[in-house]
């Protein structure tokens, strides 16, 4: 394994995203995770896909003259993802998202990027779970071969409020839809109180590896209080020859209380002692 690191983007959103870039470069980082999503993030869908290729081509430039590599493109489709879900009910909303997928694919293509991300999908309310579940499984499904044409990896972020909320459900996912890789991020699941060693079943199934501090009912907070073992996991990830990004992923968001935190202070915190775990 060799530690390679990024930072979000949507860590700073009050920032231009020319001064994100360029304060991501100065903290260290070689890589960035580019947040495409719909109503809350610098770069938007509704925006960069207008005019995809030519959108793309300024993110590309954008990135050479700070240094940096564009280690995974995470698209959400709405602030509300039940809204145009991937496993949506509706045919017309699962067209639209395939759709937005393919410029998302095409997207990252064009700056550089190895890797993409999307939410997996939810369980809607007025079916049965059966239903919701063998429909993401199918549109997944889809998704990894489109991505292996353009000769990307493909990865869901289990989250809370998700069709995998649990790992036992993301394991389903992954199980079921061969290729499928996950964005692990331990977070989603240590703020419902679930141990790491529960955890630690997904990953072998990682490709990209969000990281931030994190504690039962606190999907995000400082590095003194975070619960995870962030040492155990680069353990066990250097056994597994992991070859993806570590992702530092500090959101600064009204939702789940995530804006009490210094993001640039937590980033570099975290970062560090990653560091000095990986070189144990």
């Amino acid at each position: 394994m060799i530690l390679k690191f990024s930072c979000a983007d949507f860590s700073f959103p009050l920032l231009k995203h020319k001064d994100v870039l360029k304060l991501i470069a100065m903290m260290g980082f070689t890589g960035v995770d580019i947040g495409l999503f719909e109503e809350r993030s610098h770069l938007r869908p509704s925006t960069e896909f207008m005019k995809t290729e030519a959108s793309a081509e300024t993110l590309k430039k954008k990135l050479e003259e700070t240094g940096l590599m564009a280690a995974d493109i995470f698209m959400q489709t709405a602030l509300d993802f039940k809204l145009i879900a991937p496993n949506h009910p509706d045919k017309l909303v699962r067209q639209k998202n395939r759709d937005l997928f393919l410029h998302t694919l095409e997207y990252a293509s064009i700056t550089g990027s190895e890797h993409i991300t999307v939410l997996p999908g939810v369980t809607f309310e007025d079916e049965e779970s059966e239903e919701s579940l063998y429909r993401c499984y199918s549109e997944l499904a889809w998704r990894v071969e489109k991505a292996k044409e353009y000769g990307l990896i493909f990865g869901i972020e289990a989250h809370v409020g998700s069709i995998a909320d649990t790992p036992d459900k993301a394991l389903n996912l992954l199980q079921n839809v061969p290729g499928l890789t996950l964005t692990l991020d331990y977070t989603h699941f240590t703020r419902c109180g679930i141990p790491d060693d529960q955890i630690a079943v997904l990953l072998p199934y990682a490709s990209h590896f969000h990281a931030r501090g994190a504690a039962p009912r606190k999907l995000q907070c400082r590095v003194s209080e975070n619960t995870i073992n962030y040492a155990g996991i680069i353990k066990q990830l250097k056994a597994l020859n992991y070859k993806g990004y570590i992702g530092l992923e500090y959101t600064w968001d009204e939702w789940e209380n995530c804006n009490q935190n210094d993001n640039v202070a937590e980033s570099i915190l975290l970062k560090k002692l990653i560091m000095e775990a990986y070189n144990e």
